[in-house]
C-alpha cells in the first residue's frame, strides 16, 4: 500500500468518524483532539494515523467503517501501519 492510499483510507476514516456522533466525542476525549485539529491536520501523517490507530481499537468500528467506506477489513490496520512508517509487515 502506497502511503497515498493510506491517506485516502484515513481520510475516509476522518469523515466516518465526523458522521459518527456516538463515536466522535470519545475520539476526541480520547486523543485531546478537538473539531479544529479534524479539520486542520488533514495533512499530518502522523494525526491521520492516529486517527486509524483509533478506529482499529475497536473491531465493530472498523466493521462499520470499513462497510461505509466500501475496504477490506484490513485496510484500516494497514494503512495505519504505513502511515506510522512501518514495513515489513508478516500477517503469517
Amino acid at each position: 500500500m502506497t502511503p497515498e492510499h493510506a491517506e485516502t483510507i484515513a481520510l475516509k476514516a476522518v469523515n466516518w468518524l465526523v458522521g459518527t456522533e456516538d463515536i466522535l466525542p470519545v475520539f476526541l476525549g480520547a486523543t485531546g483532539s478537538s473539531p479544529n485539529d479534524l479539520r486542520e491536520r488533514l495533512d499530518d501523517r502522523a494525526f491521520l494515523g492516529g486517527v486509524l490507530a483509533f478506529v482499529t481499537l475497536d473491531d465493530a468500528w472498523v466493521l462499520s467503517f470499513c462497510a461505509e467506506a466500501g475496504l477490506a477489513h484490513d485496510q484500516p490496520l494497514r494503512a495505519c501501519l504505513v502511515l506510522s512508517g512501518e514495513t515489513g509487515v508478516d500477517w503469517a
